[in-house]
């Protein structure tokens, strides 16, 4: 049988020094989390210590959740690595219903396999356990897959730790600003750069395959709209037409992408197919016609106009016709995102105190406010539904749909974050 010894506390994050990291911190509404213990995990005697501390990576994440309330590491009774260690009723004293633990065997040039179970205190069974093959690149992508697996098996639904967010980075400067599209890990880690750009940057949208990024670049002092492989960086203009290229918007297949273009005139919806190159026109109104986004079902299109006299939110059909208003409380209502299931639409929302973060039902017409500030943008849906990832101020944040949970994500001093969008589950 390997020996183990217990890996403490390093949580290291894999990434290039050039990159802004984002910080997140929990800013409000963590009572009544479900207690958890995640022990630290073994690594194999002998074995050097790898450059991820798992347990840290896990008990955070399944923290941000809102879900959860990970016992400290310090008041853990016990340190078990195996199954043979676990003593049930010291868990049951300390009131404790769930507990991992997990190890590490390998060597940084050979790989590593990585275990753990998750056991149902109170009940004395295990509930899952499982085992994954991993090198120093990847032990931050298997500690999120780990989190979603256990969140998965006590609440049922599926965990977003493995999902990755997209934003712009701006750096200003006495001899001009400096923009940077980023990609990195839900929690923030392992940033990496897709574009450094001395021209704004804007839009970012994921593809529904998350394996590519459209977004709307000044480059050339005119606007142009581009898809771009995350993965091998290629890229390619897919619009760039006279006048006002800009907010891309991916349809369900994949196969088409919705912006708003100035081509003819005044801001209108158009949609791109992607396989033979044309347009096709949505919407024909004197008004500015922008924001697109598809319904999950791929029928229909929400976007924002003006045509009333103040921002609001429409719907048209895919194959076009009359755009019908949806919202008609607030006199700004903008930047419409879908939720994954198709019932409600994230918005911002200015009613009376600012530019706020919404939810918007589609079956009630009713908003319910679910931010504070007043500098709120860029609403996105976690892909699971459960959080809203959004711009305030000079740094991005995130908000549970029920407006309990409170994140701020930030980068270092100097640099502001925005435009955030949350990428689809992995295919």
């Amino acid at each position: 049988m390997r020996r183990f010894i217990i890996l403490c506390c390093l949580g290291w994050l894999l990434s290039t020094p050039a990159q802004a990291i984002l910080t997140i911190e929990i800013t409000g509404g963590q009572e009544g989390g479900l207690p958890i213990a995640i022990v630290p995990f073994g690594i194999q005697a002998g074995m050097p210590t790898p450059p991820v501390d798992m347990a840290d990576i896990i008990s955070n994440n399944l923290h941000r959740s809102g879900r959860f309330d990970p016992m400290a590491r310090g008041r853990l009774p016990a340190f078990p690595v195996d199954n043979a260690q676990v003593q049930f009723p010291l868990w049951q004293q300390v009131n404790m219903p769930y507990l991992v633990i997990g190890r590490i065997a390998g060597s940084s040039t050979q790989g590593y396999s990585v275990e753990f179970q998750l056991f149902d205190v109170l009940r004395e069974v295990q509930l899952l356990g499982l085992r994954y093959s991993a090198n120093n690149n990847n032990l931050r992508q298997v500690a999120h897959q780990i989190s979603d697996a256990i969140y998965q098996a006590i609440t049922g639904e599926r965990g977003v730790f493995s999902t990755r967010i997209v934003y712009v980075t701006v750096r200003r400067g006495s001899s001009g600003n400096i923009y940077r599209l980023q990609v990195a890990d839900a929690d923030g880690g392992s940033p990496q750069i897709m574009l450094e750009s001395k021209e704004p940057i804007l839009s970012p949208a994921w593809s529904p395959d998350g394996q590519s990024v459209a977004y709307v670049s000044f480059e050339g002092k005119r606007t142009a709209i581009y898809v771009q492989n995350v993965r091998t960086g290629r890229r390619n203009v897919v619009s760039a037409s006279k006048g006002l290229n800009s907010a891309p918007a991916w349809s369900p297949d994949g196969l088409r992408l919705a912006m708003s273009l100035s081509k003819d005139g005044n801001p209108e919806i158009y949609v791109l197919n992607l396989r033979t190159n044309r347009f096709s026109r949505l919407t024909n109104s004197p008004a500015i016609d922008t924001e697109p986004e598809w319904a999950p079902d791929g029928n229909s299109l929400v976007f924002t106009s003006d045509r009333s006299g103040t921002p609001q939110i429409y719907q048209v059909s895919a194959n076009g016709g009359e755009a019908q208003r949806l919202t008609f409380s607030g006199r700004y209502n903008a930047r419409p995102r879908f939720s994954p299931d198709g019932r409600q639409l994230a918005v911002l929302h200015n009613g009376s105190g600012g530019y706020r973060i919404a939810l918007y039902d589609l079956s009630n017409r009713q908003f319910t406010v679910l931010t504070s500030s007043s500098l709120d943008e860029s609403p996105s849906f976690a892909p699971n539904g459960s959080m809203i990832l959004y711009g305030s101020g000079r740094d991005l944040a995130a908000v549970s749909i029920d407006g309990r949970v409170h994140q701020r994500l930030a980068v270092d001093a100097g640099e502001e974050v925005r435009e955030p969008a949350w990428s689809p589950f992995a295919q």
